[in-house]
């Protein structure tokens, strides 16, 4: 079978940070998690935007907490995509959420082989430029094959790094993985996190937003080469001067690359990495220059 824009679905989790994804591909959908404020559930995106979220957080005074969709939401979406004969479900890493599985249950109970769902292992933008890679193999027509051996190359090839004002909302929120190492440290170390094996890990620690800034961009030249086929992909939590930043560092650094979204993380994600956040993810995808 091949598979196309026209007949195959991408369905992603509101975590990816890409509200506007089904404004720009017909054939996407994003699923909200929640996340709620004392008595109050909100929809990622749908019921709270970022800008609304961060002023809220700034003000309460207990953290909001977050919770993934139920399996029939996923339902709801999967038979609202009737059209399409193939669906590929892809969502943040099993051990940050429990997204994943109530996809998983969804498609379990629909039967068949119609909808594959993914356990990307990553989280926030990097997901985004992995459906969009999956996006433009559909645009030119392509096998379940070919998506399966992108999948593994994304995993193996995919670089994300973000760096956290402070490690309370990780540590709070029970996200904090391996980085718990860095827990506890002096004022103004920046911890440079990333994700491997689909939890958060320390890479380094740096004195200052300065040094961190720089060591993003020492950990970045040193993984990639310039050329068309580098994707990238920026998010921020209320920190849109830095995302700046880093965007600016991309176009001088590695100029033939594309920046495929720079982004605001929304109330899921931000509840867990806390305002001042801000992340970097690349993939190089091979034949891809356009």
């Amino acid at each position: 079978m091949e598979l196309t824009a026209a007949n195959t679905a991408i369905v992603l989790d509101s975590t990816a940070d890409y509200p506007e994804a089904h404004t720009r591909f017909a054939n996407w959908r994003v699923i909200p998690l929640y996340v709620r404020f004392g008595d109050v559930s909100f929809r990622d995106y749908v019921d709270l935007a970022p800008e609304e979220f961060y002023s809220r957080l700034r003000a309460a005074t207990t953290l909001p907490t977050t919770s993934q969709p139920t399996p029939q939401d996923f339902l709801d979406a999967y038979g609202g995509l009737a059209a399409y004969e193939r669906i590929y479900s892809l969502h943040i890493s099993g051990k940050l959420s429990g997204t994943v599985e109530s996809a998983r249950i969804a498609a379990a109970e629909l039967g068949g082989d119609r909808v594959r769902v993914l356990d990307s292992g990553t989280a926030s933008a990097a997901l985004a430029l992995l459906a969009l890679a999956v996006q433009r193999l559909l645009d030119r027509g392509t096998s379940d094959e070919e998506v399966t051996q992108l999948i593994a190359a994304f995993g193996r090839e995919a670089g994300l790094l973000f760096t956290v004002d402070t490690l309370e909302y990780l540590a709070r929120g029970g996200r904090i993985g391996k980085a718990q190492a860095f827990a506890g440290q002096l004022l103004h170390i920046k911890p440079i996190l990333g994700i491997r094996d689909g939890e958060v890990v320390p890479i380094k620690r740096v004195r200052g937003n300065n040094r961190a800034f720089a060591e993003l961009i020492a950990q970045f030249t040193a993984a990639t080469e310039d050329g068309p086929e580098l994707r990238v992909g920026i998010a921020h939590a209320d920190a849109p001067e830095r995302a700046e930043a880093l965007a600016a560092m991309v176009r001088r650094e590695r100029p033939q690359a594309h920046i495929d979204l720079l982004t605001t993380l929304g109330a899921v994600v931000g509840a867990h990495a806390g305002p001042g956040t801000v992340g970097f993810f690349w993939f190089p995808q091979k034949g891809y220059p356009a």
